[in-house]
């Protein structure tokens, strides 16, 4: 069964695939690239977040730096490409830790969602919500939930109709919700994100 059939299940949420294309989970390389992107790229719009990316990038001759290239990179150069002093330290706190542990493209491929879970926020600044994301977009598994984002957490509100008085009681209904939707909780966080960025005027959900 593919992930759109399984997901339609869920009558709520088939309302909302009817109008999205399927998507692709896939495999990429260079992990520890894709995470200091994403550290570099919080609390900022994606403009922001592009240009001081880029900006990273031109410190470097190659295409993608090793760990230990990054590692080489002056901590006031890094500073001076607009990261502030916490999110260049937890860069170099990535690459140290990518290098000690011996963590590789082919390694980090290799482990399960909660292996990667618990490898990750080992190290200082990188949180449960960075690790998901890295699990969803740079290493493709198809049953990760976000539960702690705001967009999924907004677009549920909307399409269940849920009271988020009761912090506790709210994410408990998020995870229930959420089961039915395994093996395939990724994609249904993608649709929901796509949900989320339609024209709430135009949607008659």
């Amino acid at each position: 069964m593919n992930p759109r059939t399984h997901l339609s299940k869920d009558k709520h949420l088939k309302k909302i695939l009817i109008n999205q294309e399927d998507f692709k989970l896939t495999r990429k390389k260079n992990i520890h690239l894709h995470l200091c992107s994403s550290i570099m790229s919080q609390q900022l719009s994606t403009q922001v977040a592009s240009i001081i990316y880029n900006r990273f990038l031109g410190l470097f001759e190659q295409k993608n730096p090793t760990a230990q290239d990054i590692l080489n990179v002056p901590f006031e150069t890094l500073r001076s490409i607009g990261l502030s002093n916490a999110k260049a330290n937890y860069i170099r706190n990535v690459c140290a830790y990518f290098i000690e542990e011996k963590l590789t493209d082919s390694k980090l491929h290799r482990m399960s969602a909660d292996a990667v879970m618990e490898k990750l926020l080992k190290i200082k600044g990188v949180g449960k919500w960075t690790v998901e994301m890295l699990q969803m977009f740079t290493l493709g598994y198809e049953d990760v939930f976000a539960l702690d984002d705001l967009g999924i957490q907004q677009a549920m509100t909307r399409l269940y109709g849920l009271d988020t008085s009761n912090k506790n009681v709210f994410r408990q209904r998020l995870i229930e919700i959420s089961e039915s939707w395994s093996p395939y909780r990724t994609y249904a966080c993608l649709y929901l994100w796509g949900f989320k960025d339609t024209n709430v005027k135009n949607n008659r959900i």
